[in-house]
């Protein structure tokens, strides 16, 4: 089988990547470096089933030529972050808007057996109800929101429309290897790691009290897989929770990573936690109910918060440069 992986050079594209060579299938890959980075793909540039590239999922043309002969695709190019989206919309738009148009558009056209596409937790918007549910969603609270509903619209319009099979994952607050710390857009995870790596105080948006379903990257890498290979009818064109089903507080996750790290480097026990202002955008808590998954697609997570941290940490201690 031959799987197209947009965003391949990017966090979970790469990790995405990786996973389905060494189930021996055969990948595309799909990026323009805008948020990926070549040395996330550099290990198997050389791998005689992956080939890549450097393109731009704005262009239809790219989208095109990415999509020949494929069977799958699981797109991930995107531009991601709530900030991000506040400052600069129009780009927001552009990529995950139409470029995902564009996506849909080559595989319609090159019949393509089935995509599985990112979306994301920041659907529910300011829907107050946990645990978050895929049926029951609120007012989108950003740009990069909007965004992510409109792909599930469609993705939806697109399958009654042409026939297509289309999975939507609702990713929930994704973090592991491979995960960009450094940037001003960069993850909570991974940023907090570095700088106590750095010696320096994480600051936490607000009194550390919002809380966050945490996914770790395997846990997302088995949902990907179980969508794009069920054969239950009850689970083709429907849009699922990513996550744990859990929900850690922004203080715990801070404590969490700080205990960790001790063991690397004792002198992190010293680092005090530091306190700022709420981010705007942000929703207060986020827990996601993973039964439809379970019910349709057979999903059981592999990590909890605790062991994905366990894996984050060893992985950036021995792999990042402080």
């Amino acid at each position: 089988m031959k799987i197209l992986i947009t965003g391949a050079a990017g966090f979970i594209g790469s990790n995405l990547s990786e996973y389905f060579l060494n189930k021996e299938y055969s990948v595309v890959g799909l990026d323009n470096f805008t948020t990926g980075f070549k040395d996330n793909v550099i290990s198997f540039l050389n791998h005689p089933n992956f080939y890549f590239i450097k393109g731009d999922i704005r262009s239809l043309k790219t989208c095109k030529e990415a999509v020949k002969g494929v069977d799958y695709i699981l797109h991930q190019a995107a531009l991601g972050s709530v900030p991000r989206s506040i400052k600069d919309p129009l780009a927001s738009n552009e990529v995950n808007i139409n470029g995902f148009l564009n996506l849909l558009e080559a595989a319609k056209d090159h019949q393509v057996k089935r995509i599985v596409y990112a979306a994301s937790s920041s659907t529910y918007g300011d829907s107050k109800a946990l645990p978050k549910t895929e049926e029951i969603i609120g007012k989108p609270l950003s740009p990069y929101a909007i965004t992510k509903y409109v792909n599930e619209l469609y993705a939806d319009v697109y399958a009654k429309t042409y026939g297509m099979e289309l999975l939507g994952l609702r990713y929930f607050n994704v973090f592991g290897r491979r995960q960009d710390p450094k940037g001003a857009y960069a993850a909570v995870i991974p940023k907090f790691i570095a700088q106590f790596l750095n010696g320096k105080s994480p600051v936490i948006n607000g009194d550390g009290s919002y809380s966050r379903d945490f996914t770790y990257i395997d846990n997302v890498l088995q949902m990907n897989y179980l969508a794009m290979t069920t054969k239950n009818p009850a689970a083709i064109n429907q849009v699922f929770n990513t996550a744990v089903g859990d929900r850690i507080t922004i203080k715990k996750m801070a404590e969490t990573i700080k205990k960790g790290l001790t063991k690397y480097k004792k002198e992190v026990f010293e680092i005090p936690l530091k306190f700022g202002p709420e981010r705007l955008g942000d929703i207060p808590h986020s827990q996601a109910s993973i039964e439809k998954a379970k019910k349709l697609l057979d999903y059981s997570p592999t990590h909890t918060f605790e062991e994905g941290i366990e894996a984050s940490l060893e992985w950036y201690y021995n792999n990042l440069k402080v």
